[in-house]
């Protein structure tokens, strides 16, 4: 029996080690592929989580400028409010003085009454007095109801009311639009966790399971960001 390996065997170790070299070589060339998925995922994450977050601080900026442009709208209505109920109790103040004097039929005492009448109130005074409401049992019950008897500062308290309002539901629109895009950066957060961990399992099903989550949660999270309102520049 001749010593050595036999041309049999020489062969046979040549092509086992052959078979070893290609599997370590296939194995190599699997987690060269997985390792530029995994930092595809990770670019694409950071672009877009870099984005979210921008687009986030944007829509809150814009929901604080609305909201504080309601607040001061909401003063300012406040104020032309009173204002008007204050211009209104000195109309009906001033009413009653010449009331009373017509009724004592005191004619310097109505002329005197009648020469603190504000302008906007002796309009709706004097159209009520051609309606003779001493004979005229279908005239208005005074001057303040009539058609002419205008208070500009209620109309500015309306118009202040509305203003308040649609900064309001503006700010509120955009208070949430900032809250979506915090939402889906969580959402990218948990890709980075997952493409993370993944190098830590040594079992390569497990890794190219939580890259494949990882991709699909990515792609979800684009797909909502592709569908939200941009900032506006």
């Amino acid at each position: 029996m001749s010593e050595g390996l036999s041309g049999t065997e020489a062969g046979r170790e040549i092509s086992e080690h052959a078979k070893h070299s290609s599997a370590h070589h296939a194995a190599d060339r699997r987690d060269w592929i997985v390792s530029i998925a995994e930092a595809v995922l990770l670019s694409l994450v950071t672009l877009a989580a870099a984005w979210s977050g921008y687009a986030a601080a944007k829509w809150n900026g814009e929901s604080s400028d609305w909201l504080t442009a309601a607040v001061e709208a909401r003063t300012d209505a406040s104020r032309a409010d009173l204002d008007a109920r204050e211009d209104r109790n000195f109309d009906l103040s001033t009413f009653e003085t010449w009331f009373d004097a017509y009724v004592a039929g005191d004619e310097h005492a109505m002329a005197l009454a009648a020469r603190r009448f504000r302008p906007e109130f002796a309009v709706a005074f004097n159209a009520w007095r051609a309606t003779r409401p001493d004979t005229n049992l279908t005239a208005p019950r005074g001057p303040t109801y009539m058609p002419q008897y205008r208070q500009p500062r209620l109309a500015e308290a309306k118009a202040l009311d509305e203003k308040a309002d649609d900064a309001y539901a503006a700010g509120t629109a955009d208070d949430v639009t900032a809250d979506k895009y915090v939402r889906t950066t969580l959402f990218l957060a948990s890709v980075l966790f997952l493409v993370g961990i993944s190098a830590h399992f040594p079992v390569r099903g497990a890794r190219y399971g939580l890259i494949t989550l990882g991709a699909v949660v990515l792609v979800a999270a684009l797909v909502q960001l592709a569908q939200l309102p941009r900032p506006h520049t």
